[in-house]
C-alpha cells in the first residue's frame, strides 16, 4: 500500500492528462469530449489540466533513492496503462481533479481544527488507512526517520481475521460494532455473521458456516473467548422468521454479468438459479456441489475448485476440463455461465483461459485456432483481463490463481509446438 497505490494513481494522473491533451487538441474529436462534459467545463479544464498534478507523492518513510528509481518507469508504466485497453475516457470525463494518496494512522494528525471544504483541495484524496502502530523506539535507527510495527494481514488476507464479516455487512453494522467496544466486538460480529447465514440459508442462498481457528493465546488475551464460542451455536438453535428481516439481504445483490458478445457470462453460485432462463449451459467451481434444473447432464459441470492459499494447483489441474466442456458448449453456440462462490475469483480466472484459449483478439469463437499460432505473454494476459473488468465490475482474481492460468497456458503451447515439431519429422 506504501507504494503500489501511489504509483498507480501517478499513472492513472498521467494518462487522464495525456488522453484530455489529444482530445482538447483535436477538434475533431472536442466534439467527443463535450458530449461527456459540459462546454462550460470543458473549457475549465482546458485551463486546467496543464496544472494537473501528475508528480509522485509517496510516504516519508520512502527513501529519495527508491523513488528516484520508481519515478524512471513512470513514463513507462503510462504508456503499458494507455495500451492495454483501460477506458480511460470514463475517468477522465469523472475525475476533475488528480487522485492523491494521504496516509492515515493511529497516531496521524493533518488538520488542527476542522476539516476543510473538499472543493476547496486541488487534489481527489485516497484515503489509506495503516492498522500498523508506529514505533517510537525504533525511528531514530532508521534512515528515513519512521518506523512501524507490521501488522501481519491487516490490509489483506480478510479471511483469516474478518471472521466472516464481509464489507457490506460492516457498513452496514459499523455503528453496532463500534459501539459494542473491544469486549464485546467479536460476540457482535458473531452474531451479525451468523443472522445473515441463515438469512441467505432460507431463500435458498448457499452460504457456509464460519469456523474459526483460536491463535495460541487466543485464552489469554481474550477472556470471552469461551462465550464466543457459544454464540453460533446459540443462534442455529433460533428461528429466524423471514419476515422478521428486512425485505433485502444486507449483501450487495450480484448480478449475472456477460462479457461482451462472447456467449459467455461469470456469477456467484447462488445466482444461477435467477440465469435459468437465459444460460444453457453451467460450469459450477465452486468448492461445493450444486445441481442445477438442466435438460441434460451434459449441460453442466462441476469441478470443485479452492482458492491458491489451500491448494497451490487446484486450479490448473481443472483448467483442461473446463477448457474441453467450454469449447464443446461455445462450439454449438450455446450460453455459458462460469459460476464460483464469491464470482471474483476462481470463475474469474476460467473465464479469463476460456477467452485466451478459444477466442482470437477480436472476441470471436474459434475454437481454439488463434491461440496454437500465437506466443501468449502476460500482457496478453492482463489485456484480456481488463477486457472482462469491464464487463464482470467485481472482478477480483489472486495472484496465485493468474499464475496457475498462466501455466497452463504456456504448458498448452509447448505441448502444441511438440506435437507440431512432431508431424513435422513424420
Amino acid at each position: 500500500m506504501s507504494k503500489t497505490i501511489p504509483i498507480w494513481a501517478c499513472v492513472l494522473n498521467r494518462a487522464i492528462k495525456n488522453y484530455l491533451q489529444r482530445m482538447l487538441g483535436d477538434s475533431h474529436q472536442d466534439q467527443e469530449l463535450e458530449s461527456n462534459i459540459s462546454s462550460n467545463e470543458t473549457v475549465d479544464m482546458r485551463l486546467k489540466y496543464a496544472d494537473w498534478d501528475c508528480s509522485l507523492h509517496l510516504p516519508i518513510w520512502v527513501s529519495n533513492s527508491e523513488k528516484a528509481i520508481i519515478e524512471t518507469h513512470l513514463q513507462e508504466w503510462t504508456m503499458l496503462l494507455e495500451a492495454c485497453g483501460a477506458d480511460i475516457s470514463s475517468f477522465a470525463s469523472n475525475l476533475r481533479k488528480p487522485l492523491r494518496p494521504l496516509w492515515i494512522s493511529q497516531k496521524t494528525l493533518i488538520w488542527l481544527n476542522e476539516i476543510p471544504d473538499h472543493d476547496s483541495w486541488e487534489f481527489i484524496p485516497l484515503i489509506l488507512v495503516s492498522a500498523s502502530a508506529s514505533d517510537g523506539i525504533s525511528q531514530s535507527r532508521t534512515s528515513s526517520g519512521f518506523s512501524w510495527h507490521y501488522i501481519p494481514g491487516a490490509g489483506d488476507d480478510e479471511e483469516s481475521w474478518a471472521r466472516g464479516l464481509s464489507p457490506d455487512l460492516f457498513w452496514k453494522h459499523a455503528f453496532e460494532l463500534i459501539d459494542a467496544g473491544p469486549e464485546l466486538c467479536k460476540r457482535q460480529v458473531a452474531e451479525i455473521v451468523e443472522k445473515e447465514r441463515v438469512y441467505l440459508a432460507q431463500r435458498g442462498k448457499y452460504s457456509p458456516q464460519v469456523t474459526l481457528k483460536p491463535g495460541k493465546s487466543s485464552t489469554i488475551n481474550h477472556p470471552i473467548s469461551l462465550e464466543e464460542s457459544n454464540i453460533v451455536s446459540e443462534l442455529m438453535e433460533t428461528e429466524f422468521p423471514i419476515n422478521s428481516m428486512s425485505s433485502i439481504s444486507s449483501c450487495k445483490e450480484q448480478t449475472i454479468f456477460w462479457l461482451g458478445s462472447t456467449n459467455v457470462a461469470v456469477s456467484t453460485t447462488s445466482h444461477v438459479f435467477n440465469a435459468s432462463d437465459d444460460v444453457e449451459c453451467v460450469l459450477n467451481c465452486d468448492s461445493n456441489s450444486g445441481s442445477f434444473s438442466f435438460p441434460s447432464a451434459s449441460s453442466q459441470l462441476h469441478l470443485p475448485i479452492v482458492t491458491s492459499k489451500v491448494d497451490r494447483f487446484s486450479l490448473i489441474r481443472n483448467l483442461p476440463s473446463a477448457i474441453d466442456f467450454a469449447k464443446l458448449n461455445l462450439s454449438g453456440g450455446r450460453k455459458l455461465l462460469v459460476c464460483c462462490h464469491s464470482g471474483e475469483d476462481i470463475s474469474v480466472c476460467v473465464c479469463l483461459a476460456i477467452l485466451i484459449s478459444l477466442f482470437d483478439e477480436k472476441g470471436s469463437f474459434d475454437g481454439g485456432n488463434s491461440f496454437m499460432h500465437t506466443t501468449i505473454t502476460k500482457w496478453d494476459m492482463r489485456r484480456r483481463l481488463v477486457f472482462i473488468c469491464k464487463f464482470a465490475t467485481s472482478a477480483r482474481p489472486s495472484r496465485g490463481n493468474l499464475k496457475q492460468v498462466f501455466g497452463f497456458l504456456s504448458r498448452e503451447q509447448e505441448s502444441a509446438i511438440v506435437a507440431e515439431s512432431a508431424l513435422e519429422a513424420t
